[in-house]
């Protein structure tokens, strides 16, 4: 059967997902996600494609990239996923494929759904329950975007800039301050914030985050009415699962 086109427009950012064969770890140790951010650095460089969030899970990553023209996507995929297969295959003395089938991708077409599409991408760890502190998750953007380490591959996003023209500042509103305040208070007092009016991807069991504000934090305090499915958009959250 012929493979589907895939919807791939230039200056359009992608959502990109791509899971390890079988369900399997494609990352065995902090060396291999190492090894793919290096890679992922020289395959920017070689495409010129911007990357605007990540995360590296065990068995799968998440990424938020806009392309300069058609194909650059696929092109950074190809080149990213043969050079760090060919370097796991060797460190682990095995054979064979990693990836499993073709990555998933789709359109992220307006600057609310970039910034709700961040946050997912960003929060990964909190809902796998790997970390309480998604900034304390060293291998996804998260800690760059809120000042706390340096981000030499990263491109922020126009939406993500426009949140406040300070990056100290941003990183102020979004960073350590929110540590220190309870999830009851950090609700009460940031409900006039601009991710107060987004919807989160759901999950099954949501657990306290302790770090993250702005567009990134969890709004545990209260539920978001649904959009009038007639007149608002489609929301981002929906489909998240429907890539193709």
């Amino acid at each position: 059967m012929a493979r589907m086109p895939r919807l791939d427009l230039p200056g359009t950012p992608q959502h990109i997902v791509q899971r390890g064969n079988n369900r399997l770890p494609c990352f065995l140790d902090d060396a291999d996600r190492l090894r793919y951010l290096q890679a992922m650095q020289e395959a920017l460089l070689a495409t010129e494609v911007q990357l605007h969030a990540y995360v590296l899970m065990d068995n799968h990553v998440h990424l938020l990239a806009t392309p300069a023209a058609a194909g650059d996507i696929g092109r950074l995929m190809q080149r990213l996923g043969r050079q760090y297969v060919g370097l796991f295959n060797a460190r682990h003395r095995r054979t064979g494929t990693l990836w499993e089938g073709r990555y998933k991708s789709c359109l992220v077409d307006s600057e609310r759904d970039v910034l709700i599409c961040q946050r997912y991408i960003e929060l990964n760890p909190v809902r796998a329950r790997i970390t309480d502190d998604s900034v304390a998750w060293r291998w996804s953007s998260c800690a760059a975007h809120l000042g706390e380490r340096k981000g030499s591959m990263l491109t922020p996003h126009p939406a993500w800039l426009a949140l406040d023209s300070d990056p100290l500042m941003r990183a102020r509103m979004s960073g350590s301050e929110s540590k220190k305040t309870s999830p009851r208070s950090a609700n009460t007092s940031n409900n006039s914030a601009p991710w107060a009016a987004m919807i989160s991807a759901p999950w099954s069991k949501p657990k306290r985050d302790a770090s993250l504000a702005y567009v990134l934090r969890i709004d545990q305090g209260r539920r978001i009415s649904e959009p009038d499915p007639v007149t608002a958009p489609p929301r981002y959250g929906v489909i998240l699962d429907k890539c193709t």
